[in-house]
């Protein structure tokens, strides 16, 4: 079993070998796959923001599938200080400011959101199992985040990459995603 250190490497690197054409054309296949996920009946979509840096999913396109079935956005703030996030709307006065860690985030204190009111997450993630365990850059912000949520909450990571054959070891404080969606496809866990 790899260690989520070395994990975290590999599928860092297996993204730094992509071109950005690729992950355009990956990401816009990942938001028209999220088109048949069984997610639309609730309204608000926790979204996060593509660290261009790190060659993440490009979530611009989830944006405008969000934008267009008329959702709720809402986006986080992260504090290093306490390692929590802050969840806010998305109106159209929000402004986003990249931090100094690369991290795009909304500015100011407007239209803040209880993670009890969030029905969808999107979760950002560089590697996963086929049980819907994740490995992400290992700060924890998600597992702490997603743990004030409601127990109903529906956990879809999105990655580039298909799931990994063997079980990634977890945490306790460790959250598991209910549903993946890849260029190819969704997997439900």
């Amino acid at each position: 079993m790899q260690s989520k250190r070395n994990l975290r490497r590999e599928f860092q690197k297996r993204r730094d070998l992509l071109s950005d054409e690729q992950i355009q054309d990956m990401s816009l296949e990942i938001a028209n796959n999220l088109l048949k996920l069984d997610v639309w009946s609730k309204q608000n979509f926790h979204l996060f923001l593509s660290i261009k840096g790190k060659k993440e999913v490009d979530t611009d396109y989830i944006m405008h599938v969000l934008q267009g079935r008329d959702k709720n956005i809402i986006l986080s703030r992260s504090n290093f200080q306490t390692m929590e996030m802050l969840h806010f709307l998305l109106t159209d006065q929000t402004v986003i400011k990249v931090n100094t860690y690369g991290i795009p985030e909304p500015e100011g204190n407007q239209f803040e959101v209880s993670p009890k009111d969030i029905d969808v997450v999107f979760v950002p993630l560089l590697a996963i199992d086929k049980k819907g365990n994740r490995v992400g850059y290992g700060k924890g912000f998600y597992d702490r985040f997603l743990s004030q949520c409601r127990p109903d909450i529906v956990k879809v990571g999105v990655s580039l990459f298909e799931p990994i054959d063997f079980e990634i070891s977890t945490d306790p404080s460790d959250v598991s995603m209910n549903q993946l969606v890849t260029p190819s496809g969704i997997i439900s866990f």
